[in-house]
């Protein structure tokens, strides 16, 4: 019998990084990487499991941590600094071209590769027109699996929105937004501070890929959310129709 792969679940922690990202916030959210490199070394079987990569956006989207080990002693995590408006579109286009090059290097390189996974944060509305962002995300998300037409690697999405991110925008990046592995979004609640929002939501974001690295190392697979009830004060969950959990 063939020797079985080994599991490998990618994960793109996608920020914002436009202008009004300054300040607390983007401190806080520069804070996320070394919190998971933290919460992964503590639990170093899982990074067998897990990768990850950083990718920032404001008026273009930039690799700024390729897909790697982030427990790997080459490995320096980046600091990210404000710049531009809010593309939603660069940083959608640049996901996809990433994912197909890193999915297809690991499946070269011998892994079975569970379906990506992109935490997506923001402050803001897209500047970008909605054709281009809306066409930038069918790119990514849409496949016709009876066809074989559109992106087979597709992630699934998980938008973080604070301050002034549109709940009605966000949930149209939610996906898969049906069906038995639908994704849901995390939304800061009004009224709350949204650097601590942010650091709310990196500890979602922390427990999601430990338990997901469990469950793979478990023999299962899956995307696994925290459940509603454990979630962090000031932050929602709700899904693609809008609908809080």
């Amino acid at each position: 019998m063939p020797e079985e792969r080994a599991k490998i679940l990618p994960f793109y922690l996608v920020i914002d990084v436009s202008w009004s990202m300054d300040g607390e916030q983007l401190q806080t959210a520069n804070n996320i990487m070394p919190e998971l490199s933290d919460a992964l070394a503590k639990d170093p079987i899982l990074t067998d499991k897990i990768r990850f990569a950083l990718i920032d956006f404001a008026g273009d989207a930039q690799v700024r941590l390729p897909l790697c080990d982030v427990l790997d002693p080459d490995v320096v995590l980046p600091g990210l600094a404000c710049r531009g408006a809010t593309s939603y579109a660069a940083a959608f286009r640049l996901l996809r071209k990433e994912i197909e090059a890193n999915v297809t290097q690991l499946k070269a390189d011998g892994f079975s590769v569970h379906r990506p996974a992109v935490f997506f944060l923001t402050d803001g509305v897209p500047t970008d027109t909605e054709d281009e962002w809306t066409s930038a995300f069918r790119e990514l998300t849409e496949y016709d699996r009876q066809a074989g037409v559109g992106f087979a690697m597709y992630p699934n999405v998980i938008p973080f929105g604070v301050k002034d991110a549109d709940p009605q925008v966000l949930r149209r990046l939610v996906h898969p937004s049906t069906g038995a592995k639908q994704s849901r979004m995390y939304l800061m609640n009004e009224g709350n501070n949204p650097a601590q929002a942010i650091a709310g939501m990196a500890e979602i974001m922390v427990s999601s890929v430990l338990s997901s690295g469990a469950n793979l190392a478990g023999g299962d697979s899956g995307l696994i959310h925290p459940d509603p009830a454990d979630l962090p004060s000031g932050i929602t969950a709700a899904n693609a129709d809008g609908d809080f959990l």
